[in-house]
């Protein structure tokens, strides 16, 4: 049967059809997987028993160069030997839960934020991949959001008025806003990027928002000023009524395009019950032409 993807949001979002893609290598299933994440956005694959290394084959079949430089791979080891490889569990090196002030699990929960992975490096992200490796008995659910559909919502107003203006993303101004404390190493080593507010994600040609509870600043506007309009936009985008909630199974795959979405983790009893996630992120390096 050919690959095929069914809606399961009324504005993005979709599921797809049986497939083992540990095994998808040609070229035009890859195609395919890429045209629906610049129709759907996110999508959601079924039953995939992926090893780690399988994990990341597949995306760098799908996409290309893999992000490394996350905010866990500057406080602590990775403990699968990859820092392509991010850990979102709650369990350590010995597959024990983390203490409840262990610096990965504060770094975790600190993605109950709405975010977009990687916005805060140059390229930021492009395409995560996230599998469920053990899911809990509890709802541990992952929420998202559409930014094209938020941009296309504005008042055109103030959609005309956003254009031309730049942000800077930094993960230590995210992670601070929850306490998170950062050394001075730390922060040298986790700078931030600056990208634009509107961006045009280049394989579909759709604008979309570009936000995140990163975005520290708008550039060139006062302080105040900048973080009330980031303030007022990220709460257009996450209305209640727009939200896409993911509800886990175990070896559950999603893929999302974070050029045009967020996406946040929900609170669950996160010392009660172990939930191993593993996600890979690709780079948004330009295509050629």
């Amino acid at each position: 049967m050919p690959l095929q993807f069914e809606p399961i949001h009324p504005v993005f979002a979709a599921e797809a059809n049986a497939i083992d893609l540990q095994d998808v290598h040609d070229p035009a299933t890859l195609a395919s997987i890429r045209q629906a994440l610049d129709q759907y956005a996110v999508i959601v694959f079924r039953d995939q028993k992926m090893s780690n290394e399988a994990h990341i084959a597949f995306t760098q079949r799908l996409d290309g160069t893999l992000h490394t430089q996350t905010s866990l791979s500057v406080l602590s080891k990775n403990r699968f030997g990859n820092e392509a490889l991010t850990d979102v569990g709650n369990v350590d090196e010995k597959g024990e839960l983390m203490a409840a002030d262990d610096r990965r699990r504060m770094g975790n929960v600190s993605n109950r934020l709405w975010h977009t992975d990687a916005s805060f490096v140059n390229p930021p992200g492009r395409y995560s991949l996230l599998l469920g490796k053990v899911v809990p008995p509890v709802r541990a659910d992952t929420e998202f959001v559409d930014m094209r559909a938020a941009y296309d919502t504005l008042e055109p107003a103030l959609r005309d008025s956003l254009e031309g203006l730049d942000v800077h993303h930094s993960i230590v101004y995210s992670r601070q806003l929850l306490g998170f404390e950062f050394t001075q190493a730390e922060q040298d080593r986790l700078k931030g990027a600056v990208h634009p507010l509107v961006r045009t994600v280049q394989s579909s040609g759709r604008r979309a928002l570009y936000l995140a509870s990163h975005a520290s600043r708008v550039v060139d506007w006062p302080l105040p000023e900048g973080r009330l309009l980031l303030r007022d936009l990220m709460e257009h985008a996450t209305r209640e009524s727009v939200i896409y909630r993911h509800i886990w199974r175990p070896d559950d795959l999603l893929i999302w395009d974070n050029r045009a979405t967020m996406h946040r983790g929900r609170p669950f009893a996160d010392r009660a019950h172990r939930r191993e996630m593993h996600r890979t992120t690709t780079l948004d390096i330009p295509q050629s032409a």
